[in-house]
């Protein structure tokens, strides 16, 4: 049987996309960089194997969508209700004076004027793949400008419908220029409502049930499902598919077990997001950017430098610290997927020539490659403007304030919350210790909360709801789940991000516990162990030993307990040194 187009083309996108990304990240870059240049290589403007640019956009498609619906899930409705002003005004008059800028740039050159309109709005609008991939490779999508830069960029998606709707009657002739963009808006208005409303109101308890089955590979379905679904349905309205996971996401982020939903998404993600580069580097003519170097440059210059001095400027303006200013600037001084998407429906109207068109390309590619090492570079400078400012100079917003670094410092974080768990929690309880309980089941987060405790309802080994607890403030994080399997995953995320955490584990086995130990684990309480050793300290004080005496038996055997030879034994304890003291029984007329 011959293999298929589709399994060839995912095959060999796949293949190089790990090869070109590994040799990135052996290089010290990022691994986008890996993936568009491995793109580059199966374009049809190089040599060997050429790829099909349909197959592959079609895969990429499904990154983007997921993309943006692992990214609606984490900006929720109060993050863009507490964003609102910088989002959206700021967004918005980014848009605006970008599309002048290069509408300007455009005649300038020579181009017709509804060809430098469409270079304008191509250089308008910055890329969520690209911005949440920088961010989240260095960790930063929940600092200041990464919550910014999440906000404005929805922004500046929300605002290609128009843009899409504006252009296209344009170049129709713009005769019902009106009617076609309020039909638009309309159709866009009746999306959201039913979104809002229906999917808010279905969508948690969807996720509820199913969370309550227990089965990891059906909540991951039903993820997927919506995902798709919702991006589908809102291509009914008129709507982009990004544009409908993205708003789907945004749904889903006000559910309870948004932290799960996340978790399971974040893999998916990542494998087709990689496509997506790669399908961006099969649009890239080196030929073209060879010979047309000094417009290259200049669409770069004003994607990087106008675009994120724009940004920059308008974010000082809401009264930011100088370090989220210049992070903001840095982060959306990038082009979009919209932007290639913008491209095309140019050149598809026929009002983008060819070399407006590869320009447009060569300069949106070259924006996204030079994206993570330009935020790298900004970091550290970044650091050193907040230095050489005072504190006062800008004030820290009251938007972000209330977002970022929210949550416990200094606590201790129980995964599982069963009865192990609500012992240890009893009794931080009792002493006024904080804590936050992590736990899958419904019930027991409810109970938990009901008693005013912070609780977080999903798997606990999900990176996403570890770090939904500030993992990284706790003081000491508490495994008491009876599962091995995600005992150990825990563990290993936790010595791998946060290497300095004291941890302490549950276990059944001595397999498991020389595992969690040689994990890093600083304590790994055996049951059966300490069950035996509580009984010994019983038994030990009824033949008349005191109870330091016996304290001291329960320390030494603590430490020379080994595993037992024989698959029938639990524990082999060390003999210890002989009683001569006889016992006195309970009844004896000497009995004290």
């Amino acid at each position: 049987m011959e293999n298929s187009p589709l399994l060839v083309n995912l095959a060999v996108a796949l293949l190089v996309a790990l090869l070109g990304g590994v040799l990135a990240m052996r290089l010290g870059q990022s691994a986008m960089l890996g993936y568009i240049l491995a793109g580059i290589a199966i374009g049809p403007f190089t040599p060997g194997f050429v790829g099909d640019p349909a197959t592959v956009g079609a895969l990429a498609d499904l990154g983007v969508i997921f993309l943006m619906f692992a990214i609606g899930v984490q900006l929720s409705f109060r993050d863009l209700v507490r964003l609102g002003p910088i989002a959206g005004l700021g967004g918005l008059a980014q848009v605006a004076l970008t599309i002048g800028l290069g509408y300007l740039v455009g005649v300038a050159l020579g181009w017709q004027p509804l060809e430098a309109l469409f270079f304008g709005a191509v250089l308008s609008n910055s890329s969520s793949t690209v911005l949440s991939k920088t961010l989240g490779e260095r960790g930063d999508l929940d600092a200041d400008h990464g919550r910014i830069a999440l906000a404005w960029s929805s922004v500046q998606d929300l605002s290609t419908i128009v843009l899409v709707v504006l252009l296209s009657a344009l170049a129709g002739g713009g005769d019902a220029l009106a009617g076609v963009l309020a039909l638009a808006i309309g159709k866009a208005i009746i999306f959201l409502a039913l979104v809002a409303t229906l999917g808010a109101w279905a969508l948690p308890r969807v996720f509820e049930w199913v969370a309550a089955l227990k089965s990891r590979e059906i909540f991951i379905l039903v993820t997927a499902a919506v995902a798709l679904g919702m991006a589908h349905a809102s291509s009914f309205f008129g709507l982009s598919l990004a544009l409908g996971a993205f708003v789907a996401g945004i749904v889903v982020g006000e559910s309870d077990l948004s932290h799960q939903i996340l978790g399971e998404v974040l893999p998916l993600r990542d494998l087709f997001a990689a496509l997506f580069f790669v399908s961006v580097g099969m649009l890239v003519n080196p030929a073209f950017v060879v010979r047309e170097l000094p417009l290259v440059l200049l669409t770069l210059a004003l994607i990087v430098l106008a675009k994120g001095v724009l940004v920059a400027g308008i974010t000082a303006l809401f009264r930011y610290q100088p370090r989220t200013v210049l992070l903001a600037g840095i982060t959306l001084a990038q082009s979009a997927e919209f932007s290639f998407l913008l491209a095309t429906l140019g050149a598809s109207l026929g009002v983008v020539s060819p070399l407006v068109f590869n320009l447009l390309l060569a300069g949106a590619a070259a924006s996204i490659i030079v994206a993570p090492p330009l935020y790298r570079l900004g970091l550290p400078l970044a650091d050193w403007v907040q230095r050489r400012l005072p504190p006062s100079h800008l004030a820290q917003h009251p938007a972000v304030a209330g977002a970022a670094g929210a949550g416990p410092t200094g606590h201790a974080v129980i995964c599982g919350y069963g009865r192990v768990g609500q012992v240890i929690g009893a009794a931080l309880r009792r002493r006024g210790l904080a804590f936050v309980v992590l736990d899958e089941d419904r019930y027991l987060v409810r109970r938990a909360r009901a008693q005013g405790l912070p609780a977080l309802l999903g798997n606990a080994a999900s990176p996403v709801l570890l770090e939904r607890a500030n993992l990284g403030a706790a003081c000491t994080l508490v495994i008491a789940l009876p599962d091995p399997l995600a005992a150990r995953q825990i563990v290993e995320y936790a010595r791998h991000h946060h290497p300095d955490l004291d941890i302490v584990a549950r276990t059944h086995s001595w397999e498991e516990r020389a595992a969690l130990t040689g994990r890093g684990v600083t304590e790994a309480v055996m049951g059966e162990l300490e069950l035996a050793l509580e009984m010994m300290r019983h038994t030990l004080g009824r033949f008349g030993l005191s109870d330091l005496e016996a304290l001291a038996e329960v320390d030494r055997a603590r430490t020379q307990t080994v595993p037992a030879p024989s698959p029938k034994a639990d524990l082999q304890i060390m003999p210890a040194p002989p009683v001569v003291a006889a016992p006195s029984r309970p009844d004896s007329e000497t009995a004290t």
